[in-house]
């Protein structure tokens, strides 16, 4: 015997059924508007590459100019310890100042690396302490700060080669004009909302012995150019021989010129070097002059580059960075022979939903040849394909109600929404083509077949709801980030497809059948 509950739910629903073919067109144009805004929605909400994680703990580079001495760069970076140590949340830090020269990322001594776990439980979210810790911050003098989580700066590093969201990279030829439009387009998007963290790669002119040699005068003494550069590099940078071995340890056996042999210019200058001739003083053969040079020389594709960094706070990765574009295109003028490249989070969440976009539809074909299969009805399958727009109508409106942010796990939501929303429709599909196989009337098989479907379809849309409630609530929990868009979008998805399914699937299913079958 059905459950009383059971039949108050089916007598209902035949009512809500009866009633809402006495207003199909009222329904229809609902559904449209509905559908139609949130299309409108869709193209406003914020767009980015991954959800921002909480990892529980800070990476906070904290850098300053080459060629800092190891003992100032680490009171610098004691002095960065004492600012973090003073938020509430934060209780240890761990750092490391400089790496070696053999580390797969190597750096100088004038950066500093600090971990930093902490607790949110002094009252403040994750975006307060922050914003508290970046102001106490800038207070430190002549440093460059960059904060960001261990997971999340990797995969930054990865993805545009610099441990920050954004990445804008300049090219030319000349370094000391590359700096100066670097410094133009940093002081120009620091202005622009949501950008914080803003650096750019630092570029100092370092003390350094310019040899030139003389053509004529080695050409006259009979010593070739390779000589030349060998006798150069042997004779300053050292070559290695050989190796020791003391107390079990290897040691790199080097020949070169005694440190008190090239000191200074006046040394180098009268370093001997072998001719065809004699032995003639270095001086003789070259010109040895006191220059500066840069600290570093960095290269993409061949071509010379500086970069500008920065990161994204309380606002969408893809709106940060369309405005900055703007500020750059609209402020910035570059030299013949010069261009801007764009890298980052961003740059891959383009690439990324052109791939799922392309998916999407190759399953959506897919599917409906599936369903071809097995009805053998290209209207009945398009009808069944209805609930992917009635579903994309909670995706939306729930993601913009929640994290407001279109990024790949909601893409891989919606997508998976394709196949989880036809299953609603086959089940009603079945039945009435079971019960027109049993020569049942339209309506009646309409009001029998879908008031038959209302239980199942309503209880596996409950328990999926019920599984995916706690990933979509809980976004904010470490581990859960990337889970939370997913559950949401299929959660709305599913809420949508479930309500209009049962009452605008019917009425369309009936309108395609009635011409046939008079």
């Amino acid at each position: 015997r059905e459950p009383k509950f059971s039949q108050w739910l089916r007598s209902g629903y035949d009512k809500a059924l009866a009633w809402s073919f006495g207003h199909v067109k009222s329904i229809f144009i609902a559904t449209g508007l509905l559908l139609l805004v949130a299309i409108g929605i869709f193209f406003t909400l914020g767009r980015s590459f991954l959800p921002p994680f909480n990892e529980g703990s800070l990476t906070i580079n904290v850098s300053t100019l080459p060629g800092i001495s190891l003992e100032e760069s680490d009171r610098l970076g004691r002095e960065a310890e004492k600012i973090i140590l003073s938020m509430p949340e934060i209780s240890l830090t761990a750092r490391k100042t400089g790496r070696a020269e053999l580390d797969e990322h190597s750096l100088g001594v004038n950066v500093s690396e600090i971990e930093a776990p902490y607790k949110l439980d002094h009252g403040r979210s994750r975006a307060e302490l922050l914003a508290d810790l970046r102001h106490e911050l800038s207070h430190l003098p002549g440093v460059n700060v960059e904060i960001g989580q261990p997971i999340s700066h990797r995969i930054d590093a990865m993805l545009s080669g610099t441990e920050a969201q954004i990445a804008i990279k300049i090219f030319g030829d000349d370094l000391q004009r590359l700096y100066n439009i670097g410094n133009e387009i940093k002081s120009h998007i620091a202005s622009v909302d949501g950008v914080v963290d803003v650096n750019i790669e630092q570029q100092v002119e370092r003390p350094q012995l310019d040899i030139r040699p003389r053509r004529d005068m080695l050409a006259y003494y009979g010593v070739t150019m390779p000589e030349f550069a060998d006798f150069i590099n042997i004779a300053l940078a050292g070559e290695k021989v050989s190796q020791v071995y003391e107390n079990g340890f290897p040691y790199d056996l080097t020949l070169r010129m005694a440190p008190s042999s090239r000191s200074t210019i006046e040394d180098i200058s009268a370093l001997a070097i072998d001719t065809p001739k004699g032995k003639v003083p270095l001086s003789e053969v070259a010109d040895i002059v006191s220059a500066t040079g840069p600290n570093t020389i960095n290269r993409e594709n061949v071509s010379r580059r500086i970069v500008v960094s920065a990161n994204v706070a309380d606002r969408d990765l893809k709106g940060v960075v369309d405005d900055i574009r703007a500020e750059i295109d609209e402020e910035i003028k570059l030299p013949e022979g010069y261009f801007i490249s764009y890298g980052g989070q961003f740059e891959n969440e383009a690439k990324a939903a052109g791939t799922l976009a392309l998916v999407s539809v190759i399953a959506l074909v897919i599917i409906f040849l599936l369903l071809y299969g097995q009805f053998h009805s290209a209207t009945q399958s398009g009808i069944i394909l209805l609930n992917m727009p009635l579903a994309i109508i909670g995706g939306v409106f729930l993601l913009r109600l929640t994290t407001g942010e279109l990024n790949i796990p909601a893409i891989i939501g919606f997508i998976s929404l394709l196949g989880i929303t036809t299953r609603n429709g086959m089940l009603l599909m079945s039945r009435y083509d079971q019960l027109r196989q049993e020569g049942v009337g339209l309506m009646e098989r309409i009001r029998h077949g879908s008031s038959d479907r209302l239980n199942p379809i309503l209880m596996t849309a409950l328990s999926s709801a019920l599984a995916l409630i706690p990933l979509a609530v809980n976004g904010d929990k470490p581990g859960n980030e990337i889970q939370s868009p997913l559950a949401i979008v299929i959660l709305g998805g599913l809420l949508t497809s479930t309500i209009l399914n049962i009452f605008v699937v019917p009425l369309v299913y009936y309108y395609s059948q009635c011409k046939k079958e008079k």
